[in-house]
């Protein structure tokens, strides 16, 4: 469509080790409007880091490659350009805010060096011109005496400010699209808070379309304008936020809601999912989530239900049963609906 920044199709990103194969992306497909923001939501090992790194062809090869699909930047395949031209779409057309700053920031350079080098790569301006932009993206994120702080090293910093220095430096350039990966892990809900905030104000002031990749369905619920559900490699539901959290149709949709806690509800104990995600050298028959679904049937078991749309196209589920039982989220789950319009 047009009016998507960026459209991903049938993509698939496997890594070959010495025990087999590993699936880690599994014919994903989504899109993504122009200042809109797609949550990317699932445990650990469900592929999700592996997909927006795939965005930005980062993966490793050998041992991971990308083997198949497409991923349509303003109407080009980024699959079909040369590492030259890639070199000019990161950092300046997208950009991504990785998920430990600590190991992302070179330690022996100065934060102020590090922020201007991606701006003199990327625009033509001077080195005094890329410093005073530094120190205004700085002060964008909330860096108290950006001055100073530009002569700072990675280690003087906090993890919030060095999240902070991370976003800073993602939007330097003003990218088009920010893949945020984990942004607000291991940080104190002030900070957390904070940095939901900024990430609104740059998408406001700079149009940027964003991909939130998460496990906090709270960050998701204040963010997000559509979701993507991923488990083990593929997609098993994906609609509007609103959707989501007021009529989720997947089983593991529904485990992750009711194991958020609640601040208005008195639980001795949440309600977790049990099991875990499976080695994917060693995929179940049928259905990935099966072995760990409360309501897998004998179907279940035997065959892998394909992804399909419904609702007039709004939102598609991967589950035998989404459609025909309109499974209902029950508990933790149902309560997550967001009361009014959310905020933006």
């Amino acid at each position: 469509m047009a009016d998507n920044l960026l459209e991903v199709k049938d993509l698939k990103t496997y890594f070959r080790t010495e025990e087999g194969v590993v699936k880690a992306v599994d014919g994903i497909s989504f899109s993504i409007g122009r200042g809109k923001t797609l949550g990317i939501v699932g445990e650990s090992g469900c592929g999700k880091s592996v997909a927006s790194l795939s965005i930005l062809r980062l993966i490793p090869n050998p041992p991971g490659k990308i083997v198949s699909g497409s991923i349509v930047f303003e109407g080009s395949d980024l699959l079909k350009k040369s590492e030259k031209q890639m070199r000019g779409i990161r950092g300046n057309e997208i950009s991504m805010i990785f998920q430990e700053p600590m190991t992302s920031l070179n330690p022996i350079m100065k934060i102020g060096t590090q922020i201007s080098e991606a701006i003199l790569l990327h625009q033509k301006i001077g080195a005094a011109d890329a410093r005073g932009k530094a120190i205004e993206m700085l002060t964008r994120v909330g860096i108290p005496m950006p001055e100073r702080r530009m002569d700072s090293y990675p280690h003087q910093l906090s993890g919030g400010m060095r999240q902070r220095v991370m976003i800073a430096m993602a939007l330097s350039c003003n990218s088009k699209l920010l893949i945020a990966d984990e942004p607000t892990t291991a940080l104190d809900v002030t900070i957390q808070a904070q940095i939901i905030d900024l990430m609104k104000k740059m998408r406001s002031e700079f149009g940027t379309s964003i991909i939130l990749i998460t496990h906090d369905l709270g960050v998701v619920a204040g963010l997000a304008d559509d979701v993507v559900v991923m488990y083990a490699g593929k997609i098993v539901e994906k609609a509007d936020v609103r959707n989501i959290f007021k009529d989720p149709r997947h089983p593991y949709t529904i485990g992750l809601l009711q194991s958020v806690p609640r601040i208005d509800q008195e639980v001795e104990r949440l309600q977790a999912i049990e099991g875990v995600v499976p080695n994917q050298r060693e995929m179940p028959s049928g259905c990935a989530f099966c072995p760990r679904c409360v309501r897998a049937t004998k179907r279940c078991k035997t065959e892998a239900p394909p992804l399909e749309y419904f609702d007039m196209e709004r939102r598609a589920v991967a589950c035998w049963n989404a459609e025909t039982e309109k499974i209902a989220a029950t508990g933790n789950a149902k309560n997550l609906s967001m009361d009014g319009e959310k905020s933006k």
